[in-house]
């Protein structure tokens, strides 16, 4: 039997003993809105009438959030150098090479 996108958030927000208020900040970090209602309609059993299932997207953005809540957000990144080099460098390499082979 496989889990569904619910079982697998049920089992987070219960490892990482989460609140409805927590999983809002964390959806909220990814600019994902969404309510406490909507939290409560994917926590209910499947059998109740008002049970909605949890979408990938729903997860994902949740997912997201979680990793920005746990480990912070991501740094900027600096320039740095290139990682390929030019073409007029790749030039003058060859000619070295060329250079050197003809000196043997």
């Amino acid at each position: 039997m496989a889990l569904s996108n619910n079982d697998i958030f049920k089992k987070l927000r219960v490892a990482l003993k989460l609140r409805d208020d927590d999983i809002v900040k964390i959806c909220a970090l990814v600019d994902f809105a969404v309510t406490k209602s909507e939290l409560g309609a994917i926590f209910r059993k499947e059998d109740h009438p008002k049970y909605v299932e949890c979408g990938d997207q729903f997860l994902r953005n949740f997912l997201n959030g979680l990793v920005i809540h746990m480990r912070g957000p991501m740094p900027e990144k600096k320039a740095g150098k290139p990682a390929l080099k030019k073409d007029g460098d790749k030039k003058k390499n060859s000619k070295k090479k060329d250079s050197s082979n003809k000196a043997d």
